[in-house]
């Protein structure tokens, strides 16, 4: 609101209000100011010439604010964020200049807030900052104007989305819509519950195994771990650590759907596709018992450590900030009870953020670290899910897509959440798009198809068939 009124309506009586005598800005490019240089520049670049005249808008998603407190009282408050510069000329759209961070201090004195100091910093042309590394702290308006979403969210009663897209292996935009519940907004910081999407993240965990010679694609597992329900199956020594990647581990997705409760083969090992979260639980014993560690200290070492995955977690800690999770709602809007898991699910149950799981995807697009015969490996179809979808070794495989694209999904759904992470190794582009909806799905056509046009289609085509 301060920079609405004061810099882009030109208020100086705000200024002079809210400015103290010893205000100080800092400018990585245009050196320091102090209040007297500050207004003087003010009014001379900023407010004299009304045909040109300059723009200030803030990212709100990347708006954040902390307060200052001595011996439990506030004096004063840390604000930071993201303001895109536009420059309005007569009879024409607003166009984008420049983009910046900012970092202000308030300070809070005899009950009024004065600005004291101000950082602009890491100015960027648009038509530059893509050559950077996860430049998704300088969002881009998506459907043309934001509002859109805004009102897709309003209509199918969908509290928040979060979005992250890829292109050159570069994650370009991070932006969030709605609420994490009521009362408070969700932003790019905000921690949701994939899901299913835990299953790509354990695939890749496993295959560094394999590329580091602790485990094998192709030896049967059963040599390392055997589940008391099954240890005497015939099929037990058949099955492998591929089988169980590519979803043909014989098992049933749960083994609570059963009468009896109790984990089974259903079919032979590596002779059919069949979803199954009790394979990728299996496979998790069979490492803690080969590795002696417990398997989310395993993925902390060779995954969301070296990737700067620092908002990852399998379970529930003291390092979650509670006010960061977007809450699950169901169909009609209304919060869910959610629960809270102290233990790893290798299948389901990871809570993580849209920038952490785009550097994953980037990771993957980028070879994820494996050799290139365990990557070629990696890509392969291994078993045909339904027509134009198949599975590799822990995802989704799409091919024969238009403009020559083969793509790698996953999606994640459990009551209240739905998630989605498609990635394009040729093309090196990826989206990632989380919601805290049972309604969430409605707006993947939408968002897919904005971005791949041709290739969104016909991969929403083959997931509806």
């Amino acid at each position: 609101m301060f920079f609405e009124e004061s810099f882009n309506k030109c208020n100086f009586d705000l200024l002079e209000t809210y400015i103290p005598k010893d205000f100080e800005f800092y400018h990585d490019i245009n050196g320091t100011q102090n209040r007297e240089q500050f207004f003087t520049a003010f009014k001379e670049s900023i407010c004299s010439n009304t045909e040109r005249k300059p723009i200030r808008k803030v990212v709100e998603e990347s708006l954040e604010v902390f307060p200052l407190k001595n011996n439990g009282e506030v004096y004063g408050a840390l604000q930071k964020g993201i303001h895109f510069f536009y420059i309005k000329e007569s009879n024409k759209e607003l166009y984008l200049t420049n983009i910046a961070k900012f970092t202000s201090l308030w300070n809070l004195e005899n009950g009024s807030w004065k600005l004291s100091r101000v950082l602009s910093y890491d100015h960027k042309e648009p038509n530059k900052k893509y050559g950077l590394k996860f430049e998704a702290n300088y969002p881009l308006p998506l459907f043309n104007t934001d509002s859109k979403i805004a009102s897709l969210l309003e209509q199918h009663k969908i509290p928040s989305v979060a979005i992250g897209y890829i292109e050159e292996g570069v994650l370009k935009q991070l932006r969030s819509f709605g609420s994490q519940k009521q009362g408070m907004p969700v932003s790019v910081h905000s921690i949701y519950k994939v899901a299913s999407l835990t299953k790509p993240i354990v695939a890749l965990v496993t295959l560094k195994l394999i590329e580091n010679g602790d485990l094998q694609l192709d030896a049967p597992v059963s040599k390392y771990y055997k589940d008391p329900d099954v240890k005497n199956h015939l099929y037990l020594n058949k099955l492998t650590t591929r089988h169980i990647l590519s979803q043909q581990s014989g098992f049933p997705n749960w083994r609570y759907l059963n009468e009896s409760n109790k984990l089974t083969f259903e079919f032979e090992p590596g002779t059919k596709f069949q979803y199954s979260g009790e394979g990728f639980e299996y496979l998790r014993k069979v490492i803690e018992h080969k590795l002696k560690k417990p398997f989310e200290q395993i993925a902390s070492e060779v995954l969301f450590t070296p990737l700067g995955m620092n908002n990852t977690y399998f379970y529930w800690t003291p390092e979650i900030n509670e006010n960061d999770y977007a809450i699950e709602h169901d169909e009609n809007g209304e919060p869910i009870l959610f629960k809270k898991y102290y233990e790893t699910n290798a299948a389901a149950n990871l809570m993580t953020t849209a920038a952490d799981y785009a550097k994953f995807l980037i990771h993957i697009m980028n070879g994820g670290g494996l050799s290139d015969n365990l990557y070629s490996e990696f890509l392969k179809p291994q078993v045909n899910e339904k027509n134009g979808i198949d599975r590799n070794l822990g995802m989704q495989l799409l091919s024969k897509l238009p403009n020559n694209e083969i793509a790698l999904m996953h999606t994640g759904g459990d009551y209240g959440t739905k998630t989605i992470a498609i990635a394009f190794p040729n093309s090196k582009k990826g989206l990632v798009i989380f919601s805290n909806s049972e309604n969430g799905m409605v707006l993947w056509q939408k968002i897919i198809s904005e971005y791949f046009g041709e290739t969104g289609l016909e991969i929403v085509r083959r997931n509806l068939e």
